[in-house]
């Protein structure tokens, strides 16, 4: 008997001993399994899998705009947020703070690897390859993406022997502060 005569014919397939077939390498429950299988051809027993639909003509970092809402995949999760496949070669990260409208305590809390999630582009450095996003839809994208106000090294140590006294420059609103800015509301 040819297994393509096996596939789908109960019949034929209650006709076998499956003790005839076990070896030291294959045991009842193995043979036992392949027969349930023949029984029910093209029958998998995986859940459905789910794929991201990428937005057509977004395949470059340098071709998203913030504000734009795409639908991607959720590639990795750490303790500071997830990282999201979005279809430019380059995940973008969700921050904590921006997975929902709760507070986070672990993102693993809210998606896992896998996840297939609607996301807005909050921020986009193509000079540095970081994308940040929020699946906060209602978040606005930040109006200053400028990253030159940032201290200088020696200054982030704390060290200031070596740095020029400098003015203070006003700080614009980052998605961070407008987040807070809407919790104090």
């Amino acid at each position: 008997i040819k297994a393509a005569d096996l596939i789908g014919n109960r019949e034929k397939i209650k006709q076998i001993k499956p003790t005839a077939y076990t070896t030291e390498q294959f045991g009842l429950p193995t043979i036992l399994d392949i027969l349930a299988e023949l029984e029910k051809p093209g029958r998998d027993p995986r859940g459905e899998f789910q794929t991201a639909t990428f937005a057509e003509g977004i395949n470059e970092i340098s071709d998203l705009q913030t504000g734009m809402i795409l639908e991607g995949v959720v590639s990795n999760v750490a303790n500071f947020g997830a990282f999201v496949d979005i279809g430019v070669h380059q995940d973008g990260l969700v921050h904590i703070s921006a997975l929902s409208n709760k507070f986070v305590q672990d993102p693993r809390e809210v998606v896992k690897a896998g996840d297939v999630v609607k996301v807005k582009v909050l921020e986009v450095d193509a000079a540095r390859k970081r994308i940040a996003l929020t699946m906060r839809l209602d978040d606005e994208p930040s109006t200053q993406t400028k990253r030159s106000d940032r201290p200088s090294e020696n200054n982030r140590r704390g060290d200031n022997r070596s740095a020029k006294p400098q003015r203070e420059k006003p700080i614009g609103n980052t998605a961070m502060a407008d987040a807070f800015a809407k919790l104090k509301k």
